[in-house]
């Protein structure tokens, strides 16, 4: 079939993913649909796929998107004809350590609140259900019975057929060779096949190439961060009377176990992965596999033999080295390219391509029909990119990191190790050499915390307390009683000015941005549904320029935001995040070491809370924002980099007087949950509405018009569904993460957003959404709550305003 000239869309790449972004929009009613394959359908990844479908994965919306996988698979069969092999085996993962035993069981606690049944089991349970496995060394286990496994080509291929019959073409060996650009949109895209070439003239392109999908992206002008891995697995011969199991995990040697025809197909997550196709995958790639590496596999069979003995006594029938496409994230690219605003990726899926494919496709299919995300999608936002994370080097480093990572330990505050130091403030090396043990966010190097002289440099990971701790604890309580500084430069700073700034202002965000010039205004960008899109600080400096200040992971998706909704307001955007060093001063004594280093006034009356001011420190010029994000009297000092050294060395020396204590984002962490303060993409995201995330306060309704008013208004009329609850623990020692299952009078109502300790109120804190439909503060707070911590329960008091400080006297000295 020759490709038509005209489509809606066109979808490139015809995986597993590709054919289910086809099969939902034609579901959505979109008859004009063309998928293009370069090969055959399934020749890329999909064919020689695991086929696990597991519905729990790390967050609520990433399990709903599983679920429907799950469901729709159940259910292709019947509406194509098409076998796909789909049953519910159940699955069951074992840890072989205390502390793979609390992750697995803090991992049920959460399926609880996700609505996923789980049963936590006992070695012996273990053994009962999975007879040939060696339990002598396994601690605890956990069982899934509605996990399942399916044949992976047929489920691509039913989805394909479910297209087709919708309407659109699915067409096979046409490769596209580029795509036509005009501005932000792509306009055509160019294929060649045996029969010759064309152009498909299009509205929307779909980048759905799997591990193509990096060079399709560099096509179009977009940034598809992903590099191919090899990823092997070994399938034994015929076991005689072997009967049907449930899939197998032994995260801790790397392993998994799939029955399939009265065979056992051994796969592998190994630690050091082996990145592929540096120099570009051939051309004629094509249901293809790699060389073998059996020196490299080895270790893993070695395990193997022991935890399952009868692998041993039975031959290998195949060895099998196939490529997968690994993000620097270990989560896939779904949704809107930053850089074009019509091209859309679905891409990268990390070796869980099969169980993701059903809803990515689903939501994917919804956000292009209406134009917006049907849920919060911020786990695997491609605007959650970076522009350097494209660079090849950069990938070929992280990918040998990433695909172990899926069965590594997941321990809170987890770093990765490989390709780090690409992006410092200019403050890093300083930091560096008092201790500072660094993180990384968005390739930023940050001080998460200073370790003491003598102490080791580097984290100790453990569910229970971590090497940190007490530094972290130290910090957090400099900030409360004295003065602690801490570098801020790796926030986004975005920069919007013109004569129409003001104006683009109050209609994009919910503040109101008709203030004088050194005004602080802090506020959200709101979506139609009064969904938060963006939690900012906008600081006007003049009478037609405005500082925006983002969450460091955040900055492209909201400056992508703001260029989204432009318009024809005459305002220029552009990024100023690596021009100015931000250095916060905070606590009781920040205005006591500032006028040391300053002949400045910061009293209350010449420097009132919320606006900012420009300085003279030591010797150089800066400008000083007082606001805070840890709860306490204190400013953002704001230098451009040339000074910031300076900046730093005048106000360290300074502080030696006062006791001063260099701090770390651990403390920034711990000190806003302390004061209720909403972290963005935990607490509030696109589906949070801002009322109910109490941050009503900050959202100027008596404006005519902003994005999202109506939707404040009518919350406001019909009343709350949920709040954002403070929980403290009663119990000093247990920790909160995130996701631990809120009890309201012992039913389940809901999860933690966020978890950390408070360290001034002595014990652990978290927030989380609480339904309350026709409730009053006082009914919901007179209810008994309880917070699910690896399965135990543990009492926890409840609050709607900020435990610590209530009222905010310290934060307004």
């Amino acid at each position: 079939m020759t490709p038509p000239a005209k489509a809606r869309v066109v979808i490139i790449g015809g995986g597993v993913v590709g054919c289910s972004v086809a099969y939902h929009l034609v579901k959505k009613g979109w008859n004009d649909v063309v998928l293009l394959e370069r090969k055959q359908l399934t020749s890329g990844t999909t064919w020689h796929a695991a086929g696990l479908i597991a519905q729990l994965r790390a967050t609520e919306n990433m399990t709903r998107l599983a679920k429907y996988s799950q469901e729709l698979y159940g259910n292709l069969e019947a509406e194509t004809g098409v076998a796909t092999g789909f049953r519910r085996c159940g699955s069951i993962t074992v840890a072989l350590s205390e502390e793979r035993k609390e992750e697995i069981f803090r991992q049920a606690s959460m399926a609880r609140a996700f609505g996923v049944e789980i049963e936590e089991i006992t070695p012996e349970e273990v053994k009962a259900r999975y007879e040939h496995l060696n339990t002598a060394d396994v601690v605890a286990g956990v069982y899934l019975p509605l996990d399942g496994q399916g044949d992976p080509a047929n489920i691509a291929l039913a989805l394909a057929k479910g297209a087709r019959q919708g309407g659109a073409k699915v067409l096979e060996r046409v490769k596209v060779t580029g795509l036509r650009k005009t501005g932000r949109r792509v306009t055509g895209v160019d294929w060649q096949s045996e029969e010759g070439s064309g152009t498909i003239d299009c509205e929307h392109v779909v980048n759905c190439g799997g591990m193509w999908g990096h060079e399709l992206g560099r096509m179009a002008g977009v940034n598809v961060p992903l590099h191919a891995c090899e990823h092997f697995y070994i399938v034994t011969e015929y076991i005689a009377g072997l009967e049907r199991l449930p899939v197998l995990r032994v995260p801790d040697e790397c392993a998994y176990y799939k029955e399939d025809a009265g065979k056992i197909l051994l796969g592998a997550f190994e630690p050091n992965a082996k990145p592929w196709g540096m120099a570009g995958i051939p051309d004629d790639f094509e249901f293809d596999q790699l060389p073998e590496d059996v020196d490299h596999f080895e270790p893993i069979l070695e395990a193997a033999v022991n935890r399952m003995p009868m692998l041993a006594e039975v031959g290998i029938h195949t060895f099998f080295n196939g490529p997968e496409s690994f993000t620097p994230d270990d989560a896939y690219h779904l949704g809107l390219a930053p850089e074009m605003d019509n091209v859309w990726v679905a891409a990268g899926f990390n070796s869980i391509g099969i169980q993701s494919a059903g809803g990515a496709g689903m939501a994917l299919s919804e956000w292009m029909d209406s134009g917006a995300k049907p849920f919060d999608l911020g786990d695997v936002d491609i605007s959650r990119m970076q522009p350097f994370q494209g660079n090849r080097h950069y990938l070929f480093e992280r990918s040998k990191e990433t695909l172990g990572l899926l069965y590594a330990d997941h321990f809170p505050y987890r770093q990765k190790a490989t390709a780090r130091g690409v992006r410092r403030t200019p403050l890093h090396e300083h930091l560096k050499a008092r201790g500072a043990v660094f993180g990384e966010l968005a390739g930023w190097e940050r001080a998460n915390w200073f370790a003491d002289e003598g102490q080791e440099r580097g984290y100790r990971y453990s569910w229970k307390r971590q090497n940190w701790f007490g530094n972290a604890a130290r910090e957090h309580m400099a900030v409360r009683e004295n003065v602690g500084l801490y570098d801020m430069s790796s926030f986004g700073k975005i920069r919007v000015e013109g004569p129409d700034a003001e104006a683009f202002l109050n209609h994009v965000g919910g503040g109101d941005f008709s203030v004088p010039v050194g005004r602080i205004v802090y506020t959200q960008f709101l979506n139609e549904r009064g969904g938060i899109e963006a939690d900012v600080t906008v600081t006007r400096l003049s009478e037609t320029a405005y500082l925006i200040v983002t969450p460091a992971a955040t900055r492209l998706a909201d400056e992508t935001w703001l260029r989204r909704h432009l318009g024809d307001y005459r305002t220029v955007i552009t990024d100023m995040t690596p021009g100015e060093a931000v250095l916060a001063v905070m606590g009781p004594n920040s205005r006591k070491l500032l006028q040391a280093v300053s002949p400045n006034d910061f009293s209350n009356e010449a420097h009132p809370f919320g606006t900012a001011r420009d300085i003279e420190i030591g010797m150089a010029l800066a400008r000083a924002h007082r606001v805070t994000y840890v709860g306490e009297l204190g400013w953002e000092i704001y230098v451009s980099t040339d000074m910031a050294a300076h900046v730093f060395e005048t106000l360290e020396a300074a502080g030696e007087e006062l006791g001063a204590k260099l701090c770390g984002m651990h403390m920034m962490d711990s000190c806003r949950i302390e004061k209720g303060f909403r972290h963005f993409g935990h607490d509030i995201t696109c589906e949070d509405h801002v009322l109910e995330a109490g941050l009503g306060f900050a959202v100027k309704h008596g404006k005519p018009t902003f994005i999202g008013r109506d939707a404040v208004l009518r919350k406001r009329e019909e009343g709350l569904r949920k709040r954002l609850v403070q929980f403290r623990l009663t119990d000093p020692e247990p920790l909160l993460y995130h996701a631990e299952p809120i009890l309201r009078d012992g039913e389940v109502v809901g999860f933690l957003s966020s978890g950390n300790y408070g360290h001034a109120l002595g014990g652990a804190v978290g927030l989380g959404y609480v339904p309350c439909p026709g409730e009053t503060p006082e009914q919901m707070l007179g209810s008994s709550y309880e917070l699910e911590i690896a399965g135990t329960r543990v009492k926890a008091e409840a609050s709607l305003k900020p435990m610590y400080d209530p009222k905010s006297e310290r934060v307004k000295a």
